[in-house]
């Protein structure tokens, strides 16, 4: 693969991809420093808090695989603009909810309308991707990095003050709706496959339909991609979940528990920032795999030592150690021949929703029933998971 010189308008549509991703992770991010509050205001048990939280991906299985014909009639750039008010108002009505079951309702509208805008934002990356010919798809993960990190020390903020729930995220909320709307007209116009021919064009053959070309291999290879960004999201959702309850429960307090997960997402966004340089000049594989030696190594020591700065650190580590990962899988996905435009990712994007479903119940289930400390475990585990199927990514290097 050979880079290219990109235009005013591919320049402009990445500028803009960006945003979009940066206003996703600050809309939700604001959320998560609340959750020990929630889970005290609520009178919740680490069971009751993880099923509730669950609510968010199971919303998002069921409406994941809608966003193929949401795009095909709206276009990516349109639904990941305007799809963003929607999660805002699942994340306000999470501020205004008086019991865990109306809670569990708010979660359900974020994660559906979140599983839809993801494919859409990611399918545009993709897009934008294409046109440049090299390796972007990390800078614009590196974004949505960046907009965690600002939200989480945002909601951290908030709660050492004892900011109103509603107020705090009702204004987190309409920033990210006015930034996500605003940059809609510098995105790619026209219809999603414009600018990518169908596969078997050049043989006369008729474009495929989305679930055609499906043999027993591509299945195969995208569930072991879709391991691999199960494993990256369960790490994120792990710090985004459970690190500010853990380190509340090793003694740190309210602003400083919120830490954990703004290492994870700050390591996160270095790690994306060069990753995309570092995937150009190693490979997709190579890559993964010390990404998952790094969250193995990091979280392993981290509960094995438990301390409020080594867990913050591991936490760290690990983000810096998955920051490639999901946008490996799905790039991975969207090259697989034999499949129709965009039927890869959304497969891929699909399955990695089943790690943020079975995630928060199973650490909270085993945290009842042991410690939080044994249920963090999962972190490790998927770094070595990582470890051992990364074989099956690209050692392609991009050529400048």
């Amino acid at each position: 693969m050979v880079a290219v010189e990109a235009g005013r308008t591919e320049r402009r549509a990445r500028a803009a991809v960006a945003l979009v991703f940066l206003t996703n992770g600050l809309v939700y991010a604001n959320l998560l420093p609340r959750f020990p509050q929630i889970k005290a205001d609520l009178g919740l048990s680490n069971t009751q808090l993880g099923l509730a939280v669950a609510a968010m991906p199971f919303a998002a299985l069921l409406a994941g695989l809608t966003a193929g014909p949401l795009i095909a009639r709206f276009t990516s750039a349109k639904v990941a603009s305007f799809g963003m008010a929607v999660i805002a108002l699942g994340v306000v009505l999470v501020g205004f909810a008086p019991s865990w079951a109306l809670f569990a309702t708010a979660m359900l509208l974020v994660g559906a309308s979140d599983a839809v805008v993801d494919v859409a934002q990611n399918a545009h990356g993709l897009r934008v991707q294409r046109r440049y010919g090299r390796s972007i798809l990390n800078g614009f993960h590196a974004l949505w990095s960046v907009g965690a990190v600002a939200g989480g020390l945002m909601g951290s903020a908030a709660a050492g003050t004892g900011l109103a729930l509603p107020v705090h995220l009702g204004l987190s909320s309409l920033l990210s709706v006015v930034i996500a709307v605003a940059v809609y007209p510098l995105l790619l116009s026209g219809a999603d496959g414009d600018d990518r021919p169908a596969p078997d064009a050049a043989d006369g053959a008729p474009p495929r339909r989305p679930w055609t070309g499906l043999c027993p291999r591509t299945v195969a290879l995208l569930a072991v991609f879709g391991l691999v960004a199960i494993s990256g999201t369960l790490v994120e959702d792990s710090g985004a979940t459970w690190a500010a309850v853990y380190l509340q429960g090793l003694g740190a307090g309210a602003a400083v528990a919120g830490l954990g997960f703004v290492a994870l997402q700050g390591c996160q966004f270095v790690g994306r920032l060069i990753g995309d340089r570092m995937v150009d000049r190693f490979g997709q594989r190579a890559v993964a795999r010390a990404g998952g030696g790094l969250v193995l190594a990091g979280m392993g020591l981290a509960l094995a030592f438990p301390t409020v700065p080594g867990t913050v650190a591991g936490f760290g580590l690990a983000g810096f150690g998955v920051a490639t990962l999901v946008p490996a899988a799905m790039t991975a996905a969207d090259h697989l021949p034999g499949l129709a435009p965009g039927t890869g990712l959304t497969i891929v994007t699909w399955l990695m929703r089943v790690g943020f479903l079975v995630s928060p119940p199973v650490v909270g289930l085993v945290a009842d029933a042991t410690s939080l400390r044994a249920g963090l475990l999962v972190v490790p585990v998927a770094g070595l998971v990582v470890v051992l199927v990364a074989g099956v990514l690209s050692t392609r290097r991009t050529r400048a």
